[in-house]
């Protein structure tokens, strides 16, 4: 009796998203990275909170908005007490939220992501399994590499067995999830 497991991968970043933009100190585009810090600012009965990013080079910084000129009663009693306490996790939830940085038209850093592959159990993938890999914050990966790093194997033997059909996949990068058919044995 044959039948399909499914091993399953995350792609987490090991770091916040850098921006880059044009550093008005530098005079040039730099990157700028999260310092996990918040500003916040209260002007009546609005409140601003921004995470604080700064340029790798000279130290300039640059806000990014995640609330603007909203209620206090839009932010939870919680998320307002990590905001004051600068907590580092929801810094880094922030700093990897793509949505933050689109409605900022902040430019991110896609080319110098690092990142971890995390394997969601112990069993390792064999002929006819699917390998179903996650990209929760959608960083820009070819499938190829995600794949060499699985399955320790160069990127140009996975290029061969993708081509030989002996791993079979729909895309070319990874999406929020992609799934990959591996038809045989593909070991060395």
């Amino acid at each position: 009796m044959s039948y399909f497991k499914e091993i399953e991968y995350k792609i987490l970043p090991n770091d916040s998203y850098k921006i880059i933009r044009n550093c008005s100190k530098c005079g040039c585009k730099t990157k700028y990275i999260n310092t996990d810090k918040f500003r916040i600012n209260a002007n009546g009965n609005r409140i601003d909170v921004w995470l604080i990013y700064q340029c790798e080079k000279c130290r300039n910084t640059y806000n990014l908005a995640i609330y603007k000129r909203v209620a206090p009663s839009a932010i939870s009693r919680d998320e307002y007490d990590r905001f004051m306490a600068n907590d580092i996790v929801l810094a880094s939830e922030y700093g990897n939220k793509k949505t933050l940085f689109a409605k900022n038209k902040a430019e991110i850093d896609l080319e110098h992501i690092s990142y971890n592959i995390i394997q969601q159990g112990e069993t390792l993938p064999q002929a006819n399994d699917y390998i179903i890999i996650k990209n929760p914050f959608e960083l820009n990966i070819r499938v190829d590499k995600v794949l060499s790093e699985i399955l320790h194997k160069t990127r140009n033997q996975i290029k061969q067995l993708m081509k030989d059909e002996m791993i079979c996949c729909e895309k070319n990068y990874v999406g929020q999830t992609a799934r990959i058919l591996l038809r045989g044995d593909i070991k060395a």
